[in-house]
């Protein structure tokens, strides 16, 4: 089963959304606003793909961050407690494939592959 991970109103996750949609590809969407982030999948997002992939640093969360609480993200440790705090954070969507792989953002092309 594919799970996706995101933010409902965030575009890329309404277009990850569509386009699986309509590879009629069956997925679980997990709602980080409604449900939080699951802490456990967000140490192995950590480990899958590292936090710099994982960390929105061009997103308004990041801007309105102080800068003290955004130069102290330097390692997996300190991202994780940033992004548990703010679930904002996070580059949408997160994809847990069916076969235990990780991806981050939306990209018709590379998700084509994986078919």
């Amino acid at each position: 089963m594919i799970t996706v991970h995101g933010i409902p109103n965030c575009d890329t996750v309404k277009k990850a959304r569509t386009w699986l949609t309509e590879q009629g590809l069956a997925y679980t969407f997990h709602d980080f606003k409604k449900q939080g982030v699951p802490e456990g999948a967000l140490a192995q997002w950590l480990q899958a793909v590292g936090w710099e992939t994982l960390v929105n640093r061009k997103g308004t969360t990041w801007r309105g961050l102080d800068e003290a609480t955004r130069a102290a993200v330097v390692d997996a440790d300190s991202a994780r407690a940033a992004l548990l705090a703010h679930p904002s954070l996070i580059k949408r969507p997160v994809v847990q494939w069916g076969d235990g792989a990780v991806t981050v953002g939306f990209d018709a092309a590379a998700w084509a592959q994986r078919r």
